[in-house]
């Protein structure tokens, strides 16, 4: 129990309220030895009103009058004269004086404190203000064990009455927090172990209910985290099976291409200048698409094959991207600018990053035609001196705000209506096993850019 919440909610509510009845505790106790001096005053001043009444009074019956007032002597000051009234021998010397007519709470305190920590009975002065202004002062002496064991017995009386106190109310929070925090708290995390068994079935997650600000914002974030978790699973789900699905594809589609790149090769002894011109482009075309079926097909067992590293001239690998979507667009008015280095030559992958090109000048080719407006891409790169850049940039409209936020997201990060945003992320994929970064350079209703940073040292373990 101890290890529960409500277990030491209810330990540290006994705690606290002990704390602070023993912090009342203290004045109470001074508060009662004012009192109790008060009426060992009040008494030795009835029994001097006594002697008033009667000067004749029997030695036997002044006795009997100290002893009910628990008194040795009375010194009674009326009229600015100082009287004995009462009297009997001293046991022994005074041992203090306290005078309680002007005393403040902490003074009262102190003394109170140190009567209670004193075991030796003492012979005490005490000097108060007669009731009913019966006179200027009055002045007791008595002993302080009487005193002393009065204010032991409401010391105990004090902390037992406490510990009742404390215990019933922390019994009543014990209940209350029970209520109000435990059975709430449980309820979540069964709702929490219930979706774990199933995370894929809807039913499973939490519907807020608590009526505790704090724990609706806790059971909505939990119902928030849930909802994207199942939806996740299920998109897994469905790569999963697209995946299988592609893969079963791309294998027919290789075998077809194959077949298609052996005509392809018969059409380049053609005479025709035209085919003469055309068929190595087509020949190019058949072979990358024959070598991203088999790169589709070893998707499904591992991710993106690394990088076939190698030195070539950039500008040839752009010229091949840019021809190829020449005729991918017809007669649409859409211009295409290259400013590639001649000599400039990178290390990378050229299948690779042909694709990666390919992908963001088809991206932007897409977005100019759907808005049915004259258009220009250019691709553009340069040389630092740890890095190579490359940026292909657009006229288009920009992309909008959902796109942007899951870019390079596989099924969420679509730039057109109907786009499954495979493109992007495996561009960014592909760049990543270069060791580079692909990002989104700039954006907006001027036009949309694309970086690609590729690196230029190897890395190199310390």
């Amino acid at each position: 129990m101890l290890n529960t919440l409500s277990g030491r909610f209810l330990i540290l509510t006994v705690i606290f309220v002990m704390l602070a009845e023993v912090l009342i505790f203290v004045p109470s106790v001074a508060r009662y030895r004012e009192d109790y001096l008060l009426s060992r005053l009040e008494r030795a001043q009835i029994a001097s009103l006594a002697l008033l009444a009667d000067d004749m009074i029997e030695e036997e019956l002044e006795d009997e009058l100290l002893r009910n007032a628990e008194v040795f002597n009375v010194v009674l000051r009326r009229d600015e004269m100082r009287q004995l009234m009462l009297s009997s021998p001293i046991p022994s010397p005074i041992y203090s004086t306290y005078d309680i007519r002007n005393a403040g709470a902490f003074e009262l305190i102190r003394d109170a404190m140190m009567q209670l920590l004193d075991r030796e009975d003492r012979v005490i002065r005490v000097i108060g203000a007669p009731v009913w202004d019966a006179g200027l002062l009055i002045e007791i002496t008595m002993e302080t064990g009487g005193l002393r064991r009065a204010m032991v017995d409401y010391g105990v009386n004090i902390l037992l009455l406490s510990a009742v106190i404390s215990i019933f109310t922390a019994f009543l929070l014990f209940l209350a927090v029970r209520a109000i925090l435990v059975r709430p708290i449980k309820g979540v995390v069964g709702y929490m172990q219930s979706y774990a068994a199933a995370p894929e079935d809807a039913r499973r997650i939490i519907q807020p209910s608590a009526g505790v600000t704090e724990l609706r914002e806790a059971e909505e974030a939990l119902q928030s985290m849930q909802t994207e978790l199942t939806a996740a699973l299920k998109q897994k789900e469905r790569l999963a099976q697209l995946g299988g699905a592609v893969a079963k594809i791309s294998h027919d589609l290789r075998n077809i291409l194959t077949s298609a790149q052996l005509f392809t090769d018969r059409i380049e002894m053609s005479e025709d200048p035209t085919v003469v011109r055309l068929a190595p482009k087509l020949v190019n075309s058949m072979t990358r698409a024959i070598n991203l079926c088999e790169s589709t097909l070893a998707f499904g067992k591992a991710e993106e094959p690394p990088p076939t590293l190698s030195r070539f001239l950039l500008a040839e690998v752009v010229a091949d991207v840019i021809d190829s979507e020449r005729l991918a667009i017809g007669d649409y008015d859409l211009s295409f600018g290259e400013d590639i280095p001649a000599g400039l030559t990178v290390r990378a992958d050229p299948e690779q990053l042909f694709r990666v090109i390919s992908n963001l000048v088809r991206n932007a080719r897409q977005a100019l035609v759907a808005t049915g407006k004259p258009g220009e891409i250019s691709v553009e790169a340069h040389e630092a001196d740890d890095a190579w850049f490359i940026h292909v940039t657009d006229t288009g409209p920009g992309l909008p705000p959902k796109a942007q936020e899951h870019l390079f997201t596989p099924f969420q990060g679509g730039i057109r209506k109907g786009g499954s945003g495979l493109g992007l992320a495996i561009s960014s994929e592909l760049i990543r096993g270069h060791g580079g970064v692909l990002t989104l350079h700039s954006t907006g209703s001027a036009g949309t850019c694309f970086e690609i940073c590729l690196p230029k040292g190897d890395v190199v373990s310390g």
